[in-house]
């Protein structure tokens, strides 16, 4: 069966209309900051879900010891091809190619799983197993980072966010399926994370955070 995820990140003009747009989203740059500053200075596996052409990598290898490993995981071939040119010489740099609709691989634990504007084109259910086998897939006293677009409030809200943005973006991305910081947060806590908060929000845009036991 072919998914209809892998169906749409196979497309390369889907996929260059996104790489256009990441460029240019509204304070992407501030939300990431945040995120690289709760990685743990001393992990040494690091799980990147949905990573795209290893744009959050790039940024957080600066602080990271040489000896980490970093998983990332995508399924657009043309994805997985962007980031193996992007660290063609980099061992510590493994990439799989693996659809979020199914369950994640048996690829052991990690001291952190990070993800950057990927958990929210899966259904809402799919969202809730993701983040469970995420958990599990952490070491203790590990950290999930998901930097993500969420839902808005209200009609008025959503229309704010989307005239915010029309620079970057001129036509809604009908593989969204949003929702909300809150309830996320929530399925959060009742899977067994703690510390959780939503550490950094613009309009649609939020950094949920949470830490295992």
């Amino acid at each position: 069966m072919v998914h209809q995820s892998k169906t749409e990140w196979s497309n390369h003009q889907h996929v260059l209309n996104y790489l256009e747009a990441a460029d240019v989203i509204p304070h992407r740059s501030e939300g990431e900051t945040v995120l690289i500053d709760y990685i743990p200075i001393n992990a040494k596996r690091i799980l990147d879900i949905g990573t795209g052409d290893g744009r959050l990598i790039k940024l957080i290898k600066s602080s990271l010891s040489q000896n980490t490993e970093v998983v990332a995981l995508d399924v657009s071939p043309i994805m997985i091809k962007a980031i193996k040119d992007n660290f063609p010489n980099d061992s510590s740099v493994k990439v799989i190619e693996h659809d979020l609709d199914l369950p994640l691989p048996e690829i052991g634990y990690f001291d952190a799983i990070i993800s950057g504007f990927a958990i929210h084109h899966l259904t809402h259910k799919r969202k809730h197993t993701l983040y469970e086998e995420i958990y599990d897939m952490l070491y203790p006293s590990g950290v999930f980072c998901n930097w993500d677009h969420v839902s808005s409030p209200s009609v008025e809200q959503h229309k704010r966010f989307l005239k915010a943005v029309s620079q970057a973006n001129k036509n809604e991305d009908n593989t969204n399926r949003l929702l909300s910081v809150e309830k996320q947060l929530q399925w959060f806590r009742d899977i067994g994370f703690v510390d959780v908060e939503c550490y950094w929000k613009w309009l649609e845009f939020a950094l949920l955070i949470g830490y295992k036991i």
